[in-house]
């Protein structure tokens, strides 16, 4: 008798464990949540964790963006093209800022929150206390973008130094052509390393978001956000109407995609600053989920770090309704007049604290003590409820930058459409183990590795 031979049986997928670990993060938020309502002393007392987990992918950014941005550059065979994804970016993240300061400015003519408030001794000192800020002026910023030595630019953890030096880097590979090509094989590999590094990282999401809540519900308390209620809910439904209508108008215009598709491919970088209230945790992923969905390494290298420090929507909209409320509240309601002069000079003073920590009190503090002194008094009127809008803030920051990178990739035609639609559909699944797109031999693909498989 002859047996009829069977056919292999198909390999079985892998499943992801990362699944696992997102959940796991819903649940930190809301024990967190509920620590903070029952415990507030010892939610206070939890910080530390979500400090710990913040400082721990800031720690990962510098050696990130100087890897994607050499490697995008490296394999750019005209520096001109690179000079014109930056002019683009530049000039779309200076656009969208005014129109979300426009935003902004319409919504807190509406609502008048800070009618009605009361100032004492106490909430003065808070606000004033508040000015002593990291923010610099227009020369000290630009000179503090130069590094003090080379290495300096990663230990320092500035996002605008490692972009300087990566810049730099990357056109003098560009320059030297084949003789370079190893060393770009090598940080190719040194940022295999990193986001592997991250990857394990991620792991302590769970925690990090548990002591990080906690400590924002504990601090605030009920008191504050019920006394603070109406600012709180306009400026979430100004980021909201920017975000869907704004950003999403734009996206569906200019690349065919529909913004929700988009934000669920990102839903795991969105509760991670949920949790954390902190884009910057979010920022090693979104560079490697836009290279994954077929945003050119050049794009991505360029757009997302000066993006972190120049597109800020999310900041632009708290500082205009901030500073509108404060006004009422003090009992001097600015006039439009008044209002357009201080908001674009919070407009530029808000690029002076590019990468400093908690910078959106500070920076209206400052801006405010520089332009109109007697709005310093109440500022401390927001200290309770800022950290709960640092969230609204982190996430509308985040939303633009995502949006900025596919449109600037779109304008440039450096993005891969067949292969956004597969990624978007699901049929290439992001790799949350690596972070990178492998190739057969287990090493990343570059772009041109990549257009080649693609015209095979």
């Amino acid at each position: 008798m002859t047996t009829t031979p069977t056919a292999p049986a198909a390999p079985t997928a892998k499943r992801d464990r990362t699944h696992y670990l997102y959940i796991a993060v819903i649940v930190a938020v809301a024990l967190g949540i509920v620590v903070g309502l029952v415990w507030p002393d010892a939610g206070v007392e939890l910080k530390p964790l979500g400090t710990g987990f913040v400082n721990l992918i800031k720690m990962m950014i510098s050696p990130i963006i100087f890897c994607t941005i050499v490697l995008g550059i490296g394999s750019v065979r005209k520096a001109a093209k690179v000079g014109a994804v930056g002019g683009i970016a530049l000039g779309y993240f200076l656009v969208m800022s005014l129109v979300a300061l426009a935003i902004g400015l319409v919504v807190g003519n509406i609502l008048h929150p800070g009618d009605g408030l009361h100032l004492t001794n106490a909430i003065k000192a808070t606000g004033h206390s508040q000015v002593d800020s990291e923010a610099l002026g227009p020369v000290d910023f630009v000179l503090s973008i130069i590094p003090t030595t080379f290495v300096s630019a990663f230990t320092e953890g500035q996002v605008l130094q490692t972009l300087l030096i990566a810049l730099l880097a990357g056109f003098a590979l560009q320059a030297m052509g084949s003789v370079g090509q190893p060393v770009l094989r090598g940080v190719e590999h040194i940022q295999r390393l990193v986001f592997r590094i991250l990857g394990m990282i991620m792991w302590a999401a769970p925690i990090g978001a548990f002591g990080a809540i906690a400590a924002v519900v504990g601090s605030a308390g009920l008191d504050a956000l019920k006394s603070l209620a109406v600012l709180m809910l306009g400026f979430y439904v100004t980021c909201v109407l920017f975000v869907f209508i704004v950003l999403g108008a734009l996206l569906r215009i200019v690349a065919g995609l529909n913004i929700f598709t988009l934000f669920k491919y990102l839903a795991r970088e969105f509760l991670l600053i949920l949790s954390t209230s902190s884009s910057e945790s979010a920022l090693p992923r979104l560079i490697a989920k836009m290279e994954h969905l077929g945003v050119s390494k050049a794009v991505v290298g360029i757009t997302v770090p000066t993006g972190y420090s120049f597109n800020l929507d999310g900041t632009m909209i708290y500082m205009t309704m901030a500073s509108l409320y404060i006004a009422d509240a003090l009992g001097t309601p600015m006039s439009v007049g008044e209002q357009i002069p201080l908001l674009l000079f919070l407009l530029l003073a808000s690029k002076g604290a590019a990468g400093v920590s908690g910078a959106g009190l500070a920076t209206l503090a400052g801006g405010l003590q520089s332009h109109k002194p007697a709005l310093v008094d109440g500022v401390g009127l927001i200290v309770g409820i800022d950290r709960f809008m640092s969230e609204a803030r982190a996430l509308t920051n985040f939303a633009g930058n995502s949006v900025a990178t596919v449109l600037i990739g779109t304008w440039t035609k450096d993005i891969d459409k067949a292969r956004m639609q597969q990624v978007l559909a699901g049929e290439l699944p992001f790799d949350e183990k690596t972070l990178l797109d492998e190739g057969e031999n287990g090493t990343p693909e570059l772009p041109e590795q990549r257009e080649e498989l693609a015209k095979a």
